[in-house]
């Protein structure tokens, strides 16, 4: 961007599936009341994209965090990532070539790069058939047999094993999210 700003997305974990409801126009309005500009949702699932000063991802989350638990009494985690952190998220992805339905790959956005030690103790459970890459603050995922709908490989499950905050978004959003937080 030519003003020094950036582009970034708010990812919110746990928005909309379950109990944890939210309105874009109220996460929309939320955002802009921040102080950040040209505010857009995606889908209905919790992602925001805005633009903004450059700032550090986890200080742009925890605002976002606070003004949720403030006006709307909802405790939700926020991962915040920058355009060129998702443009770098999507060149990585070891399965994107590997799949046509969207549906099957998927990356987990974490709240922070997880231990070695952590990620070397990170199985798939009995059972299941799926491919996971660690990179970074990403775990990438693929489930060649079927769709993330049926896994024990949750993002709480994610959370337990690696002590961190997961959101987990499908390859479509991932492009998507990429592509709207290009500068």
């Amino acid at each position: 961007m030519a003003d020094g700003s950036n582009r970034y997305a708010a990812l919110l974990r746990g928005v909309n599936v379950g109990s944890t409801r939210l309105a874009m126009a109220d996460l929309r309005r939320l955002v802009a009341d921040l102080g950040h500009e040209d505010v857009k949702t995606y889908l209905q699932s919790g992602n925001v994209v805005f633009t903004s000063p450059p700032t550090k991802d986890e200080i742009l989350a925890e605002g976002i965090e606070r003004k949720l638990a403030d006006e709307l009494g909802l405790r939700v985690p926020v991962l915040v990532r920058d355009g060129g952190e998702l443009a770098a998220v999507a060149d990585a992805s070891p399965y994107a070539g590997k799949q046509d339905d969207p549906t099957r790959v998927l990356v987990a956005f974490l709240s922070a790069k997880p231990t070695a030690a952590k990620v070397k103790d990170l199985t798939v459970p009995a059972g299941e058939h799926l491919e996971y890459a660690v990179i970074g603050r990403e775990l990438h995922l693929h489930f060649p047999d079927g769709g993330y709908g049926r896994t024990k490989f949750t993002n709480a499950y994610l959370e337990k094993k690696l002590g961190v905050v997961a959101t987990t978004r499908n390859w479509k959003s991932v492009l998507a999210l990429r592509d709207l937080t290009e500068g």
